[in-house]
């Protein structure tokens, strides 16, 4: 058995709903995967960059990215209710079947243009000297959550009305998955099944190097900011 210390685990399954080809859509000159690919690379962390699908196509263009597809994804974790982690335990399971086993998975998502080898470097440098199962960027809300409200009928309340006199430096910050990448020690995940467990730690980035992109609204934003982030 070959035990290696890195793999990075690109999931990008074909069959998009909300934005056909979402995984290798043109955004701003290159495929959308490419970006995550090439900061795998950039960041030499990884013994194997690889990409996870089902789709012939996304394997054509991950491949002339750099990433490797020595395999494709199974059926049973390409459709739409298969999790992450059922991605990740299939791939690692089949490089075990290859006589590869790695120490730490980092997984990356396929349309995260914003991750910067740099934002990879920290979060491992950070799982390196903790004792936690893994590691995964977080975002700060702009505005505190404590002051969430909603609607009750036509009528607009506080959920915790005990804080609408609290100042706002006096509430504890609260933040939110980046959805950029997760890093995780190879046994935790194969163990729990699970991108992060209550032993968890994570990095804060800034809100403009995130976005969430699930619809052609989102995508055009996610655009705009990268503009504005590289100008």
């Amino acid at each position: 058995m070959k035990n290696k210390k890195n793999i990075a685990i690109i999931p990008a399954r074909g069959g998009s709903k909300r934005i056909p080809q979402k995984n290798i859509k043109n955004f701003l000159g290159k495929p959308i995967i490419a970006y995550s690919i090439e900061a795998a690379l950039k960041s030499r962390l990884f013994d194997e960059v690889m990409v996870s699908t089902d789709d012939e196509k996304i394997a054509e263009v991950s491949k002339k990215w750099g990433a490797k597809v020595p395999f494709l994804r199974s059926k049973e974790n390409a459709n739409d209710y298969a999790g992450i982690a059922d991605v990740l335990i299939e791939v690692l399971n089949e490089y075990k079947n290859r006589n590869i086993e790695f120490e730490n998975v980092c997984c990356i998502l396929a349309t995260a243009p914003f991750i910067q080898a740099d934002d990879l470097m920290d979060s491992y440098s950070k799982l390196l000297k903790s004792i936690y199962d893994s590691v995964f960027p977080v975002v700060r809300y702009s505005f505190p959550i404590q002051r969430a409200m909603q609607f009750e009928g036509d009528k607009i309340k506080m959920i915790w009305p005990e804080n609408l006199i609290t100042r706002s430096q006096d509430l504890t910050p609260s933040f939110h998955d980046a959805g950029l990448f997760y890093w995780i020690k190879t046994n935790v995940v194969l163990q729990y099944k699970r991108l992060w467990t209550n032993n968890t730690t994570a990095i804060e980035i800034k809100e403009e190097k995130a976005q969430d992109i699930d619809t052609i609204e989102d995508w055009k934003i996610a655009e705009l900011k990268y503009k504005l982030l590289n100008e």
